[in-house]
């Protein structure tokens, strides 16, 4: 058996040997990019390098990315989806191109991990409007010798930022995941068995805004790999939640329920009841860990009502709800934080450093929605009282849930012990409206793609390296970034300061800012090492997150920080800044909203 530990090493390795750097992972909450609340992609903190600026590391890059991502939460609970999963990925900058990533695909998981070519077959791009029919990369597989039946064209693979950037078709290996089965001779895409487990992301066209499409002037490469459903793959295991990733988590959790987990849940003869245990655990397991890293990440985010910390507070109590359903009924959700903290640490370490932070939230978390229920149980009481035709409606049941999180199966539960009925066809309806209107209504925050690059955001970028030094002139050295979201319209930038600002150390960070732009200072880029960097003075924004090399941004004598860039030429470009609000962003971090006019 191979572990994890052992696969990720593996790649970053026979990667190195391909001339990639190794370069660390970001952290989950993007710095600067407002078009998704987590980090989704490897690519994301790669976005001004796929633009065309230049990479401290070089043009080859590897590394294994922690990802967050929301959109495919109700398929959690299935053998191979994940909220919060490991990313594996390399990079090409404008070096090699299709042949080089195709080749070097199908060597790392052939020849390198020695998976079984008969159950490896790809999707290739089928073309659309915009662009051809993708044979290039067919004809590249078939010459590696994966047949033609093996090989499939899928209108879908497409991959484009939301509104302008690099773009291009994509190609993905697939790996049959049923090992009850003889792969089949004909690849079918739509059969769930087929576990995509990487995907090489081709990107040799650019969109402008207008929507139109044109040959790239730099062409990249960007390559997803899946950790856990590799390290499932090369183990021979057909569910993600056997390897040494999920096992211990699922052993605390059998532990506190007295229940077993059955790793297939496709097994005839299995009952209902041991399925939906199954299933319970798989979310119990994934949203505690998604929960666990989202807090453990330096900025300090916790479990809230708005952006990130909604996640973080859906996911614990999802995972509460479930664990409920299936016998568990201490306050379990910091005990499994703990085991994840122990397995993941040695890797993140980061996790150890927030370990006080994530626990005391779990805690904290747990407790309020178990008042929360216990609000929605009286609550049902009253209902019940009213109810005429021994019939619970699917209003009274939906209201119960949005309201009070109260699990349906809680309900049910209830109804039965008062001889009750509840309208489940009336409640799922309900349920389904709900689940589309959230979906419509979050697209902009939990959609993937580049974030805005164009002039103004990067002036704004800018004007966060001359408010984050003015902070530090104001209010001290201790102050540091925490966290910023810049669109071209403003800029939110998050530093550690545990007080409110007065008007006059407000004005007096407008005032030092707005001298700068009024100066016209050069602001010049330069490549050196981080112990370099911080010799010179130079501020670290998040300092685990850097690799050997790094860019340093000079604005004139005033300001140095390491940065990926890109940035105005000079401060006079940037206009008046003006800071439209202060407030507080979470326990000792504050949070500056500003315009430039």
């Amino acid at each position: 058996m191979i572990s994890s530990i052992e696969l990720r090493q593996k790649y970053i390795d026979f990667f190195k040997n391909h001339g990639h750097a190794v370069i660390p992972s970001a952290p989950i909450i993007p710095e600067n990019d407002p078009s998704v609340l987590f980090t989704t992609a490897g690519m994301h903190p790669l976005v001004p390098f796929l633009m065309g600026e230049k990479h401290p590391a070089g043009s080859r890059l590897v590394n294994s990315q922690k990802c967050v991502r929301t959109g495919d939460i109700d398929e959690v609970g299935d053998n191979t989806h994940h909220t919060f999963f490991e990313m594996l990925g390399h990079w090409s900058l404008g070096d090699y191109f299709k042949s080089e990533a195709i080749e070097m695909s199908y060597k790392f998981f052939i020849e390198y991990l020695k998976l079984d070519k008969n159950r490896l077959a790809v999707t290739v791009f089928g073309g659309n409007e915009n662009a051809p029919q993708d044979q290039e990369s067919a004809d590249l597989w078939l010459k590696l010798g994966v047949s033609s039946q093996k090989i499939a064209f899928v209108a879908d693979n497409w991959w484009e930022p939301g509104s302008a950037g690099p773009c291009g078709p994509d190609t993905e290996p697939h790996y049959w995941a049923d090992n009850h089965t003889k792969a089949p001779d004909t690849f079918d895409p739509e059969d769930s068995r087929w576990v995509e487990i990487g995907n090489d992301v081709l990107m040799q066209y650019k969109k402008t805004n207008d929507g139109r499409y044109y040959p790239a002037e730099q062409k990249n490469i960007d390559n997803g790999t899946g950790l856990e459903r590799t390290l499932a793959a090369v183990n021979g295991l057909g569910d993600n939640y056997q390897t040494d990733l999920f096992l211990p988590l699922i052993a605390v959790i059998e532990h506190l329920s007295s229940k077993k987990y059955i790793s297939s849940i496709k097994i005839p003869g299995i009952s209902d009841n041991n399925i939906n245990t199954t299933r319970s655990m798989r979310i119990i397991a994934d949203h505690l860990r998604a929960a666990s890293f989202i807090m453990g990440d330096d900025i300090g985010i916790y479990p809230s009502n708005v952006d990130q910390g909604y996640v973080v507070r859906k996911l614990i109590r999802r995972a509460m709800r479930h664990g409920r359903m299936i016998g568990i009924r201490e306050n379990f959700t910091h005990k499994i934080g703990q085991t994840i903290i122990a397995l993941m640490a040695p890797i993140y370490p980061e996790l150890s450093r927030n370990q006080k932070f994530i626990i005391n939230n779990l805690k904290i978390e747990e407790q309020k929605f178990t008042e929360t229920l216990q609000k929605g149980l009286k609550q049902l009481e009253k209902q019940i009282q009213d109810i005429k035709n021994g019939c619970i409606s699917g209003d009274i049941v939906f209201d119960l849930y949005q309201t009070y999180g109260f699990p349906v199966e809680l309900t049910q539960e209830l109804a039965q012990e008062k001889n009750l009925n509840i309208d489940t066809r009336d409640f799922e309806s309900r349920f389904k409206q709900h689940q589309q209107l959230s979906r419509t209504a979050s697209a902009g925050k939990f959609k993937g793609g580049l974030g805005d690059m164009s002039s103004k955001s990067i002036r704004y970028h800018t004007a966060t390296h001359l408010l984050h030094q003015a902070l530090r002139q104001v209010l001290g050295s201790q102050v540091e970034q925490r966290g910023s979201n810049i669109t071209d319209k403003r800029l939110r930038f998050d530093f550690s300061y545990n007080q409110k600002l007065t008007e006059e150390q407000k004005n007096q960070v407008e005032n030092i800012v707005n001298q700068i732009i009024d100066q016209n200072l050069p602001i010049k880029c330069e490549q050196t090492t981080v112990d370099k960097a911080k010799a010179a003075g130079a501020v670290g924004l998040f300092g685990s997150k850097y690799g050997e090399k790094v860019k340093v941004y000079s604005v004139g004598n005033f300001s140095k920080e390491i940065c990926g860039g890109p940035h105005a030429k000079t401060t006079g470009e940037l206009g008046h800044f003006k800071i439209i609000k202060e407030e507080a962003s979470s326990a000792g971090v504050r949070r500056i909203k500003a315009v430039l006019e």
